[in-house]
């Protein structure tokens, strides 16, 4: 895939790495990455993806931007207020890069339409801020035969993980699913939301960038991906560590066959 004088001064840096190099620069130009929600974790996810040059970013987020979001939904401004996300998001992105497609999605998935829109894309990025949507987006993710980066966000801690169910590891075993790491949600009302706790502004931003290196490492095709690994970033020590996962037999996707 050709890149033209400002493509090739615009990813430089990226150029001269031999991990990602022209090939996959290539790749990311080539791309189709969804991102599921527009908020804390979906702006810096989104500003770094089209930074980064992936060719076409899906914008799924039925919300519009209100004051409180500006503490860490850093995609959108004061003049935002009001709007969809969708729109200010892309508006940003043209900005930002302008070899950049956006595809927005203003909408709020549910069983109905959300196994069509994730076969539409490449990778799927899962910044939703609810337990409901979380399963969703990976049981179809799951059926779509797609990778997908999830994280979410505590009020100064934050996990993220890389879902490859569809496929097998090394060993043969199948790779886990999102059900395999929470076999159910919390109880409702266990986990307040976001307006009740709070949450760390620059915790959103760390967790959507480390979110943005999973998207881009997985289309460059290098390194090695967080399946089977849950990042735990706590903010208040300011320590990361990895939580070890496998795959549950019992888990409702690809678990083993009951006689």
């Amino acid at each position: 895939m050709a890149f033209d004088s400002d493509e090739i001064e615009r990813y430089a840096r990226h150029l001269v790495l031999p991990e990602v190099g022209g090939p996959g620069q290539a790749k990311l130009k080539a791309a189709r990455v969804l991102v599921v929600g527009a908020g804390g974790l979906g702006a810096p996810l989104i500003q770094y993806l089209a930074a980064a040059g992936i060719g076409t970013i899906g914008i799924a987020d039925d919300d519009t931007v209100s004051l409180s979001n500006l503490q860490r939904q850093v995609i959108h401004g004061t003049g935002d207020i009001g709007r969809p996300k969708v729109e200010s998001a892309a508006d940003a992105v043209t900005r930002l890069n302008p070899h950049v497609t956006v595809e927005g999605h203003a909408l709020r998935l549910g069983p109905e339409n959300a196994a069509a829109l994730m076969a539409r894309y490449d990778v799927v990025a899962d910044g939703s801020d609810n337990f409901a949507t979380r399963y969703l987006v990976s049981d179809s993710c799951y059926h779509a035969g797609r990778p997908l980066v999830t994280a979410a966000l505590g009020r100064f801690d934050g996990t993220l993980t890389t879902l490859r169910a569809h496929e097998r590891g090394a060993d043969g075993r199948p790779n886990p699913t999102y059900r395999c790491l929470f076999p159910s949600p919390p109880p409702p009302g266990s986990v307040p939301p976001c307006a009740e706790a709070g949450v760390l502004g620059a915790l959103a931003g760390v967790m959507g960038s480390l979110m943005a290196m999973e998207v881009i490492r997985a289309v460059a095709d290098f390194g090695e991906p967080l399946v089977g690994r849950l990042l735990m970033v706590d903010a208040r020590s300011m320590r990361f560590e990895t939580l070890h996962y496998g795959w549950d037999p019992e888990n409702p996707l690809s678990g083993a066959p009951r006689g």
